[in-house]
């Protein structure tokens, strides 16, 4: 074999295996394509959030928490300034003063000068009685004797009797201002200081309200407002979060949902934290509204699918694990 058949042969042997090596990455690279991709779903980590807010409108006097500080149930968190409040607070005690005076007055009755002039008038009016009975007496004594007529007998008989009525009217006087005040006036006077009180008692606890109070532990996450503004009923203040209560959530079509299963267990990990795998226990599962249902795009062999949020709780605490971070979930 001369030297141009030895080229030529050497020629004809790189050629075919370029072509194996060329048909061999062709073929890797259709098996690599054609091998399903690992499947993830992606969600992300919520904790309960409590919103700081007061009953009284007012402005922001100061605060007593900065963003990001932990604080313990019960903790005061800042303090309202209302001016009015304290304005209704001094009505609210006047009214009650001027209740409670009008009760002690029900209660103690008339006083001594009262009682000694309806009884000057009693006496005044027993003894006018007395007089007009012996009158009344001797004008009958004269009219069985035939002296005097029926017409003067009768007009000293209605005397003595308006005498007898006025005698009545003044111990009725003398008698009421010793009994002091009737029972329904001493209930009445008494029903007003107990309104009273319940007054004071209500602006007392709104003023109570000016300073906010945490009403769970956990960590400052917001603060809304700055000292000096407006603040209105109801109008959040300040959010903190419980970091002891939290959960992950993820939205996943129907069609994954075959190892979902209430109660079931879960793996995820938190890209933020490494690598490391958890387990979380599903705890909640709700079908989306229409607006996050898939469409089938044709009639055959196809049909809607909708999409499920699901909820899961961790089996034990994470550390670092932060409301926000993002979830990823084997599946």
């Amino acid at each position: 074999m001369d030297s141009s058949q030895k080229q030529k042969r050497h020629n004809f042997m790189v050629g075919l295996l370029a072509l194996i090596i060329t048909l061999l990455i062709v073929a890797g690279i259709g098996v690599l394509s054609l091998r399903p991709e690992k499947s993830y779903i992606s969600g992300q980590a919520e904790a309960t959030e409590y919103r700081v807010s007061g009953k009284v409108p007012g402005r922001i006097e100061m605060f007593f928490a900065e963003e990001g500080q932990t604080v313990k149930k019960g903790d005061t968190l800042a303090l309202i300034d209302s001016p009015e409040v304290r304005a209704k607070l001094a009505q609210a005690r006047a009214a009650r003063a001027a209740a409670q005076a009008q009760d002690r007055k029900a209660k103690k009755g008339a006083r001594a000068e009262q009682i000694e002039g309806a009884y000057e008038l009693y006496q005044k009016a027993l003894v006018g009685e007395d007089i007009m009975k012996k009158s009344f007496t001797r004008v009958q004594n004269l009219y069985d004797k035939g002296v005097v007529t029926a017409q003067k007998r009768d007009e000293v008989e209605a005397q003595y009797k308006a005498a007898q009525a006025t005698t009545l009217a003044a111990k009725s006087q003398y008698d009421m201002a010793l009994n002091g005040a009737q029972d329904e006036d001493k209930d009445a006077a008494a029903a007003l200081v107990a309104r009273a009180d319940g007054a004071v008692s209500e602006v007392e606890a709104y003023l109570d309200e000016l300073y906010l109070i945490a009403p769970a532990s956990g960590e400052v996450s917001a603060r809304y407002p700055k000292v000096g503004e407006l603040v209105g009923t109801g109008a959040p203040v300040m959010a903190i979060l419980d970091l002891d209560d939290m959960w992950i959530t993820f939205a996943i079509r129907e069609d994954k949902l075959q190892n979902i299963k209430m109660g079931s267990e879960i793996e995820f990990f938190v890209p933020a934290l490494g690598e490391q795998t958890y387990k979380a226990k599903v705890t909640f599962m709700e079908a989306k509204g229409s607006y996050a249902t898939w469409k089938a795009t044709k009639t055959t062999g196809q049909f809607d699918i909708k999409t499920f949020s699901i909820k899961a709780r961790p089996v034990e605490k994470i550390e670092g694990l932060r409301p926000g971070m993002t979830i990823v979930i084997n599946n």
